[in-house]
This record gives C-alpha cells, sequence and structure tokens, in this order.
C-alpha cells in the first residue's frame, strides 16, 4: 500500500520529468515540488490563515475559557460569537502531518532511482509504469556542481541554506503577538515563536544526513513558502483594511463583560428602588394601625 500509493508515483513522477527536462534531474525534482505544493495548497492556506487567526482572538479566547471553564455550554456559545472553532486547531495540523509522508516517500524515490549498484537496478525496474521507457534513462545522472545528488551535501552548504529558507517561511507564517502579552497571556503564539526556531533547526539538521536531492526539495519547497506567506499577508491585510473601513470591529469579551456588569449593577438598583417602595408603602400602614388604637 505504502510503495503503491506514495513511492511508485514519486519515483515514476520524477523519472517522467527527467526524460522530458532534458536529463536534468534538478529540473525534475523542481517540477515534482510545484505539484506536490499546488496539490496542497488549498489545505496550506488553510492552515496558515487560521493559525493567525487564532493568534489574534487569542486574548479573547482565554478570557472565555477562564470566565465559563464550568459552563461547556456557554463557553462554545461565546467561541462562536467571536468566530473561533476548536476544531479548526485539529483541522490546521494536517498539512504539517502530510509533509512526514511526503518527505520519506520522496527520500526513498529519490535512493532508489539514483542507486548505483545492480541491486538498486533491481528494485526500481519492478516499480516503474510501462509507459515509461527505463532504457533510454538509465543512468539517471546524479551529478550537479559539487553535489552528488544521492548524498548528502559534503561542504554542508545545503543545510545552512534550508535552515535559514524555513526560518524565513516560519517568521513569515507567525504573526508577532501584541505589544505587552506575554507568553502567558497567549499560549498559542508563545509555541509558534518556539516553533519558529525549532522546526528550521530539526530540518537543517537532517539535511546533514538526507541525500542532497532532498535538501534541494526542501529549499524550493520553503520558497514556494515564502512566496505564498507574503501573498497570504497581503490579503489578509488588504481584508483587515476593508474590515476597518466598514467599521467593523471583532466582538471583545472585556465589552461584554463590561455589559454584563452594567446589566448587573441596574439590576441592583431596580431591586434596591423596589425595597424602598415596599419599606415606604408598611410604615402608612402601620402608622394608621396606630391611628386606630
Amino acid at each position: 500500500m505504502w510503495d503503491t500509493l506514495i513511492v511508485n508515483p514519486m519515483i515514476n513522477a520524477l523519472l517522467l520529468f527527467y526524460n522530458f527536462l532534458g536529463h536534468n534531474f534538478i529540473l525534475a525534482i523542481a517540477f515534482l515540488t510545484i505539484v506536490i505544493r499546488l496539490i496542497t495548497l488549498p489545505l496550506n492556506l488553510k492552515q496558515q490563515r487560521s493559525m493567525i487567526r487564532t493568534q489574534e482572538i487569542q486574548p479573547e479566547i482565554n478570557a472565555i475559557q477562564k470566565k465559563y471553564r464550568d459552563n461547556p455550554q456557554k463557553m462554545q456559545e461565546e467561541f462562536k460569537r467571536i468566530g473561533y472553532n476548536p476544531a479548526d486547531t485539529l483541522s490546521g495540523c494536517i498539512p504539517t502531518l502530510i509533509q512526514f509522508p511526503i518527505l520519506i516517500g520522496l527520500y526513498r524515490a529519490i535512493t532508489t532511482i539514483l542507486g548505483t549498484t545492480p541491486q538498486a537496478l533491481f528494485e526500481l525496474v519492478p516499480r516503474v509504469y510501462p509507459a515509461i521507457n527505463l532504457t533510454n534513462l538509465i543512468p539517471v545522472e546524479n551529478k550537479f556542481m559539487w553535489l552528488n545528488l544521492s548524498q548528502p551535501d559534503p561542504l554542508f552548504i545545503l543545510p545552512i541554506i534550508v535552515f535559514g529558507s524555513m526560518f524565513i517561511q516560519q517568521k513569515l507564517l507567525t504573526p508577532a503577538p501584541p505589544k505587552g502579552q506575554t507568553q502567558q497571556d497567549n499560549p498559542a503564539a508563545g509555541m509558534s515563536q518556539s516553533m519558529m526556531y525549532t522546526m528550521p533547526l530539526m530540518f537543517g539538521f537532517f539535511s546533514l544526513q538526507f541525500p542532497a536531492g532532498l535538501s534541494i526539495y526542501f529549499i524550493l519547497a520553503n520558497v514556494i513558502g515564502i512566496a505564498q506567506g507574503l501573498y497570504l499577508q497581503r490579503i489578509m491585510n488588504r481584508e483587515r483594511a476593508e474590515r476597518e473601513a466598514r467599521g467593523e470591529k471583532r466582538p471583545v469579551v472585556v465589552e461584554a463583560e463590561k455589559g454584563a456588569a452594567k446589566s448587573h449593577q441596574s439590576a441592583n438598583g431596580a431591586g434596591s428602588s423596589k425595597t424602598k417602595v415596599t419599606s415606604g408603602s408598611t410604615a402608612p400602614r402601620r402608622k394608621k394601625g396606630s391611628a386606630k388604637r
């Protein structure tokens, strides 16, 4: 199942692009990267929008959770009022989870295609679809500048570029927390700020051991992600400006609490006035009774 759905389609796609692009394996990786990013584009945009939106309203979310922690039904109603759905947090993890089988499958595909031993060739042949003529493609050219695409970069240049490009991508997609807001006030923002450093470090470390061809996939995917992040920021800034021009304001929990406090005070005032009227009405009755006596 894994080979049929993930590894074999990647092997055949790389060979197909390699054949059409003048037997250039770097271009084959680039085209496969573009295809993968286009397929996952809707999920990525949804994840990024959800992350930015959740961080913007995180103070309201925290206030609602604190105020209605003993009333889950009311908490859900308030979440709906400010436009927050907890299920979006789980759905936003889907693009990240999808990346791992893609990376593992691409790793297997690159090592299988660029294998130089007879055993690697025997493993490759059964995976190739009948429509692809493997005779004219073998052996696949695995040299590019100083790189052997089936081996890690010996000069460690690619891992540095992987780290830098992923850091820029994460920084673009991680909005800065409001001024004066601590990590305790907004745990989601603190976690995102932490991931901005840990994810690039992790993938940079992976690139020290992975084939150079896979590191090139990382770099190209990060460059596309940077362009995607700039585009998304532009769209969301324009939407925010349009809302402000229309005078629309997102609901704030503090305002709701103030309104509730005012209504509570007015109710107390009405109750005290009723008490005064009642006490005033009993006084004449006592007077009248004492006069009869």
